[in-house]
């Protein structure tokens, strides 16, 4: 057996050296073939590229279906980069889309604080919000102006689009404000153009029922609603905001102010009106009455003729 296998051992080593010679001359003279410059060999060549290749469609398919497979692949890869960089340049441009809304509402306030008109008899104090103190069952926020710029308790604060409340609590730097939304606020209001007095109780929902309505069948959805001034709580004439209706039902106020973005409020300055605290006040004296002329003295030629025309 060991002797048998030694002589295959023999006979493969010749015979693999022998076969790779052949192979060898055969790419050898195919290349030559192929490289010859030659009309003759031209048409051989092409006489063989007629017979075989045709022959070879079945072998090239999967060939072809790799070659496609890889260029979709391909295509794939520079769609999703494309698109990755698209998502990227998108989610910039809504960040920018984001920065630029909140300059532009900035802006509006601002704006809007400097060019309201109100009353002329009003002046008021810009302050900066500090603080939200607002909770389930409080809502208000906190002003960085205080007892040293003269706020008083009371004063109304806007933020230059509608009313937002009203001071309650003053401190030597800051003042708390209280706002409309609070279950402890109760303002009186107008609803034009009806003129229908109101109540706005506030019941810390973003959208505070309107109560005490005289005729509710003369206000509509989107009548303006302004402060009436009755009680000296606030001046009248401040916008709060428009007549809204919920699903149940009930009318409630569609706020002017922008709650959701409160930086900057203005205090009014209300430093109140005269009050009347007699009848005769209310009635500005008329031209002076002459009276009877006291015995002796001698009567104006005005008055005797008054008295002429009296005696005819």
């Amino acid at each position: 057996m060991a002797r048998d296998r030694s002589q295959n051992d023999e006979y493969r080593g010749p015979l693999r050296r022998l076969l790779t010679g052949i192979l060898v001359v055969c790419l050898l003279g195919l290349f030559l073939l192929w490289r010859i410059d030659s009309p003759r060999v031209e048409r051989f060549r092409a006489q063989v590229v007629d017979r075989v290749v045709p022959n070879f469609d079945w072998a090239m398919a999967p060939v072809t279906g790799l070659v496609n497979i890889v260029r979709d692949f391909q295509s794939y890869q520079r769609i999703y980069s494309q698109n990755q960089e698209l998502r990227r340049e998108l989610q910039q441009m809504k960040a920018w889309k984001e920065a630029a809304l909140q300059l532009e509402q900035e802006n509006a306030r601002l704006l809007d604080l400097n060019n309201v008109r109100l009353d002329p008899r009003l002046t008021y104090v810009t302050g900066v919000v500090m603080a939200d103190s607002g909770s389930p069952f409080r809502q208000s926020v906190i002003l960085n102006i205080g007892a040293r710029d003269g706020i008083v308790d009371g004063w109304a604060a806007m933020d230059g689009l509608g009313l937002v409340g009203r001071i309650s609590g003053v401190g030597e730097n800051t003042s708390r404000v209280i706002l409309l939304t609070d279950t402890s606020s109760r303002i009186p209001v107008t609803i034009q153009p009806s003129g229908q007095r109101a109540l706005i109780v506030g019941d810390n929902t973003q959208a505070p029922p309107i109560d005490f309505l005289e005729d509710k069948a003369q206000v509509r959805p989107g009548d303006r609603v302004v402060t009436s001034g009755d009680g000296g709580i606030f001046p009248a004439g401040l916008l709060a905001g428009q007549v809204a209706l919920d699903p149940g039902g009930r009318l409630r106020l569609r706020l002017a102010a922008d709650y959701e973005r409160l930086e900057f409020l203005r205090v009014l300055r209300d430093y109140g009106r005269d009050g009347i605290t007699s009848p005769g006040e209310l009635i500005a004296p008329g031209p002076a009455v002459p009276g009877p002329a006291e015995p002796g003295s001698v009567p104006t030629p005005a008055a005797a003729e008054e008295g002429e025309v009296a005696d005819g």
